[in-house]
């Protein structure tokens, strides 16, 4: 995972070197892993809960830093955590548990075992930084620096059981350790010692009841394995630090697969209004933050479950509408774009909308192995169920043809394509009328998906699928009138799906036409308490109501939960990501003349932060920009070069004098300031290119130590502005 967002250091204060130290305009003096990320001050951060972990600092302060970045870790709010780590070097440059953090931040529980990512390396160049300093610190400070040296450097690619061991030997040298003891349950997590770790989770809790890693790791530990196990850390974590989006979202892994939709919803919902809000606080796009994608993916799906097909689709839809980036969210990796393709495939399949999966451009699907199979097993599902079974059958081929090609790495994140084949191969064929063949095609996917299950191997993160296959099968022997067959599928899917009301819906149908009265209206009080705030007109639930069962709603759950309504958590901020409000702009042109974003309402703005003429850089970035100028203007875009540079100076350039973009000062870097344009450790100014819309709004960004110079890439995000895709205009509802 791209989770690590590294920041600038303070160019006066800090005397030391990582990698290679790095002389060019905007570049860290102190080499390249000090050269990305978040590079402005941290602040006071409320709502994150509180832990402690001394450390051996000149500057009393640090502590009150040190302490603020090792609680945001225990939450993998990674960036933030850097940031304020970043922040201890800015006061003591040698506080060597400083570099302890930052490659913490980065050589973590996502860590792949080869090391061979940025981010790693960029882990790995601070972890020497701590190393040569761990003669200065307390014996345990330094046993955690070799523990992470030992574990990332050594030669065992078994790296997470390498670290447990070198943790358990703090734990045991430090018994009353609660940081030690919180981290080894973090990296000892494994399905058959879930027990084990839960005892260790529970001696950080008796010392420290409130400890957000404690109650997040027994989240993980229990997740899929003894779910109802974390209900209690369900119920506190996001209650102890309300302000992080990942102490919201986790409990809503748990209460899924518990069936809790109304609280997962709550869950998923909460931590998606809290990660946005901090973006537009903080001027960050969606590929910025890690979780983001699939924090509102999985609200989407949950949302699926509730009924709630509309607000499903908007956010499917607001992710595939979210920025690009050339690293982050590219249209084939697995950023919000495609998780957002996910989303609106999976819910357009689950509430049949098979004309919408069959218009074109209303999924967006993109020209990659991927989604030519997932197009593919879509459209099959959608021609049988529009009745074009000689459509349906090309595409179950083609499906098929995928499946041959398919890797093993890919089953393991998307759909697993002879599972989806042979579930399409079902429906098909008994759709053909050969039932015999239809079923026994549906058994044998049934009989996989379940297996994957047993094995936990079955990626449900959200699920890939938009049904368990048992549910479908219920369908077919339901609409053939096997009433005992469909409600054994039926069971049997509730087992996989807990509380999934098409399987609700169909177990009381499927009673009710054997005459069981009693048990179909249990059934049906099931749907309508979940689906209690559905949307009008789902055939699922009028098909039971038809019946006349006179149901109210009953909550069969783990544990009591409080209903979902769009509207509960408003004022926690918004629900899907919007381009957000342009920090004020006050510079003035070559003739000394003011420039604010307010006068250019209507036109489209390419700000460009650049440092000066002197930068050979910046000229080829601008020059580059400028000979594109009438597509710009095509494009009812205006570009605005801002440096520090005097306007007289601006006035009378050589190198920029013949260009058509407008250049403005910036003397103070107030602007660039506010545009997160500037290194507050270094002190220096960083390039910038945004994109602004005509109403003020920031589409796309993109800071660091090098202009950005595909303007390919920019004029193409321009046009998504002026003629957005993926919105819910894009597509019938």
């Amino acid at each position: 995972m791209h989770i690590a967002r590294l920041i600038g250091v303070a160019l006066a204060v800090l005397c030391f070197q990582v990698a290679r130290a790095d002389d060019r305009p905007g570049h860290s003096t102190h080499g390249s892993a000090f050269d990305t990320g978040l590079r402005q001050r941290p602040w006071r951060m409320e709502g994150i809960g509180k832990t402690h972990f001394a450390v051996t600092t000149k500057v009393p302060e640090v502590q009150e830093w040190f302490d603020q970045g090792n609680t945001l870790l225990h939450s993998f709010w990674f960036e933030e955590a850097e940031r304020s780590f970043r922040w201890c070097l800015k006061l003591d440059p040698d506080c060597a548990m400083a570099y302890w953090g930052l490659a913490a931040t980065s050589l973590n529980w996502f860590s792949e075992p080869a090391l061979e990512t940025p981010e790693a390396k960029r882990g790995l160049d601070f972890l020497k930084e701590a190393v040569r300093r761990k003669g200065s610190v307390s014996p345990r400070e330094k046993a955690y620096i070799e523990a992470w040296d030992t574990t990332f450097t050594g030669p065992s690619p078994a790296r997470f059981p390498v670290l447990a061991k070198e943790l358990q030997k703090i734990i045991v040298a430090y018994p009353d350790d609660v940081e030690a003891k919180a981290l080894y349950a973090l990296y000892c997590i494994n399905t058959p010692f879930a027990y084990g770790t839960e005892l260790v989770i529970r001696q950080v809790l008796e010392k420290e009841p409130d400890h957000p890693g404690a109650h997040h790791y027994r989240i993980h530990n229990w997740d899929g394995v003894s779910t109802e196990q974390a209900l209690e850390s369900c119920r506190r974590y996001g209650a102890i630090a309300p302000n992080i989006g990942h102490s919201n979202h986790m409990p809503g892994h748990n209460y899924s697969k518990l069936g809790m939709w109304h609280e997962a919803a709550i869950s998923m919902d909460s931590a998606t209004r809290v990660e946005l809000k901090y973006m537009n606080e903080r001027l960050a796009l969606p590929f910025e933050t890690w979780n983001f994608a699939h924090n509102r993916n999985y609200l989407s799906y949950i949302q699926e479950q509730l009924g709630m097909e509309r607000a499903s689709l908007d956010g499917a839809r607001a992710l595939i509408a979210a920025p690009r980036d050339q690293v982050r969210n590219k249209d084939d990796d697995r950023g919000a774009y495609d998780q957002g393709i996910q989303a609106l495939a999976r819910c357009l399949i689950k509430f049949e909308r098979w004309n919408d999966v069959l218009k074109p451009g209303v999924i967006p699907w993109r020209d990659t192995p991927t989604d030519k199979a997932n197009r593919a097993f879509a459209e099959a599902l959608a021609h049988i169920g529009t009745g074009n079974l000689v459509e349906a059958r090309a595409r179950v081929l083609e499906l098929r043809a995928a499946v041959k090609d398919q890797s093993e790495k890919d089953k393991g994140w998307g759909i697993d394509l002879s599972l989806a084949a042979d579930a399409a191969e079902g429906l098909l064929r008994a759709a053909e009328g050969d039932t015999l063949e239809g079923t026994r095609f549906l058994l044998q996917a049934a009989a996989a998906e379940q297996k994957k299950r047993d094995e936990d191997s079955y990626r449900n993160d959200p699920p890939p699928y938009p049904w368990p296959v048992y549910r479908v099968l219920g369908d077919v022997y339901l609409a053939r009138a096997e009433h005992r067959l469909a409600i054994d599928a039926y069971s049997r899917a509730l087992k996989a799906e807990a509380n999934d009301a098409f399987t609700l819906s169909g177990l009381a149908r499927a009673h009710a036409a054997l005459g069981e009265k009693d048990v179909a209206t249990r059934y049906a009080g099931r749907l309508a308490y979940v689906w209690s705030h559905a949307d009008a007109g789902l055939p699922w639930r009028d098909r039971v109501e038809a019946l006349g069962l006179a149901a109210k709603p009953v909550a069969e759950t783990a544990a009591p939960e409080r209903e979902y309504r769009l509207d509960l958590l408003a004022d926690l901020g918004p629900l899907d990501w919007q381009p957000f409000a342009a920090p004020s702009l006050n510079c003035v042109d070559s003739e000394g003349k003011a420039v604010r974003l307010e006068d250019l309402r209507g036109k489209n703005v390419l700000l460009v932060f650049y440092l000066n003429e002197a930068c050979v850089h910046c000229v080829e970035q601008l020059v580059a920009i400028n000979k594109r100028a009438s597509e710009w203007d095509a494009e009812n875009t205006v570009v605005l070069a801002v440096s520090s540079t005097p306007p007289e100076k601006n006035k009378e350039s050589l190198k920029l004098g013949g260009l058509s973009i407008r250049l403005l000062s910036d003397t103070d870097h107030a602007n660039a300031r506010r545009f997160t344009s500037y290194d507050d450790f270094e002190d220096m100014e960083l390039h910038s290119t945004i994109l602004i819309d005509t109403r003020g709004r920031v589409h796309w960004k993109h800071t660091g130590g090098d202009p950005f110079t595909d303007v390919d890439f920019l004029l193409k995000e321009v046009k998504r502005i002026n003629k957005p895709v993926g919105t819910a205009s894009a597509a019938s509802k």
